[in-house]
């Protein structure tokens, strides 16, 4: 029988759980405020606003109980990085997402309890929490109080420049939601890690 890991004490799952609501709040009306027709929209204008700017602050809470989360309990340990060693780990894990698993090979960095995330996973959460994450909260920010913005940065207009870091940060953060989703059925099952999400323990 395989060793259950509780990985996932029930302040994670919480955040988890709102902040991934949240996101996809923040998705869905930013899609609406930026790519439907006045005459046809996917959500109502002023209603998409509203919902957007809750949700934002939302996962703006949500952010800092992450990072503190992380400071203060054993789950900061799943996000650190031993410089020297990465470079390897990821082209082994590249060759085992690529070749490996369709092999039927043993993943190279199995799971225990003081590994969360395999060497890929590791770097693309710690850009997508410690990089873009912060990123999309400033300049949401920035366009919820836009007085605070200065008017040119090398000749770009600031309102403009904020505007498209918030664009693009939240694009990026939008492909990483969708690849994490997938990643996520690659399981024992194709629904146990989202049952690991509910329950704790994987």
């Amino acid at each position: 029988m395989a060793e259950k890991i509780y990985f996932y004490p029930v302040w994670v799952r919480i955040w988890h759980w709102i902040n991934a609501l949240m996101f996809l709040f923040l998705i869905g009306t930013g899609l609406s405020m930026q790519y439907s027709s006045v005459d046809y929209p996917l959500v109502r204008f002023d209603l998409a606003v509203t919902i957007h700017n809750f949700a934002g602050i939302a996962v703006t809470v949500c952010y800092f109980i992450f990072v503190i989360g992380n400071l203060f309990t054993a789950n900061g340990k799943f996000y650190r990085l031993k410089i020297g060693e990465i470079a390897d780990q990821l082209k082994k894990q590249f060759y085992y997402y690529t070749f490996g698993i369709f092999k039927h090979e043993p993943a190279p960095f199995p799971l225990s309890e003081n590994r969360k995330f395999n060497p890929l996973q590791k770097v693309s959460y710690i850009f997508a929490m410690y990089a873009f994450v912060p990123l999309m909260i400033i300049s949401g920010f920035g366009l919820l109080f836009p007085e605070v913005i200065v008017s040119k940065v090398f000749g770009i207009g600031g309102i403009h420049l904020t505007d498209l870091i918030h664009i693009i940060s939240g694009f990026i953060l939008s492909v990483f939601m969708i690849i994490h989703i997938y990643f996520c059925t690659i399981g024992k099952t194709a629904l146990s890690n989202f049952k690991s999400m509910f329950t704790g323990w994987h």
